[in-house]
């Protein structure tokens, strides 16, 4: 099953798939471990950050490896690809899907940035994600510039986009306020819109709301900050409490919290089999 097929069944059963973010082997890992034991499947999401820290062909043959040894329905994901150029790369380096995130230029910029990228994509066979609003990254300040129901239908419908990241009060990073995801509006985009919708910045949003957006069209949740967080937490934790220089022998003990976080998130999402 293609990831649009997958994105497209849990729009017709109400559920979401889990798109987490990886940094290194043992993140990885953790997301392969929760996965197989909620049986669920996984959309490993990379950046441009990760991919000039692991290096592409580093990363794709990880995660493909990762995927294959744990026996899971699995795909590799560019998460918040700034250029065309980087798409380039994700799709010559296999990804099977890619997002061009242009939301910070003009709507007109966007949008023929967008319609470009699916142009390019649609050779590949290779689905697209765009976002439109504003949907605070980290250091940024959250609130404003949310998705309207009128502008998402024009952005599909002017670039042919297949999964859109709409801004109804999420943000990327830790929230400096409790969030409140204003569902009325992500109800109207839905109507307006047949387009698979994608909530960012889920890292600190009570399951609840979650589940609410799932339930109003959602069908794709990033997950990112809390895992490296939950892993870093841990990491220092035990650095505090031993000698030992094998990482080998460290590294492991900060995978375990990972994995426990993301079983409660795959069950979250509604697609853990178990």
């Amino acid at each position: 099953m293609k990831i649009k097929e997958l994105l497209l069944q849990c729009q017709k059963e109400g559920t979401a798939v889990l798109a987490t973010n990886f940094y290194n082997f043992e993140t990885l890992t953790a997301v392969m471990k929760a996965a197989q034991a909620v049986d669920a499947p996984v959309m490993l999401q990379l950046t441009r950050s990760s991919i000039d820290y692991m290096g592409i062909d580093v990363a794709v043959k990880m995660a493909r490896q990762a995927i294959s040894d744990y026996g899971l329905q699995g795909y590799i994901h560019l998460d918040h690809g700034g250029s065309i150029e980087l798409v380039q790369r994700c799709l010559d380096a296999g990804f099977d899907s890619v997002m061009i995130d242009a939301s910070e230029k003009p709507f007109a910029e966007n949008v023929e940035t967008t319609r470009k990228v699916v142009e390019m994509a649609a050779s590949y066979g290779v689905p697209v994600e765009a976002e439109l609003g504003y949907v605070a990254k980290l250091g940024q300040e959250q609130g404003g510039g949310f998705t309207t129901p009128e502008e998402a239908k024009t952005f599909v419908d002017e670039t042919g986009v297949d999964s859109l990241a709409v801004a109804i009060g999420s943000a990327h990073g830790f929230y400096k306020q409790p969030p409140h995801l204003d569902i009325p509006r992500l109800k109207a985009i839905h109507a307006a819109t047949p387009v698979c919708l994608v909530l960012h910045g889920s890292s600190g949003i009570p399951h609840d709301q979650v589940r609410e957006a799932i339930a109003n069209g959602i069908v794709k949740v990033n997950l990112a900050t809390e895992i490296k967080d939950t892993f870093m937490r841990a990491l220092k934790q035990i650095l505090l409490s031993t000698d030992e220089i094998d990482l080998r022998k460290v590294f492991p003990k900060a995978v375990t919290p990972v994995v426990d976080l993301l079983c409660g998130k795959y069950r979250m999402v509604g697609t853990a089999r178990k």
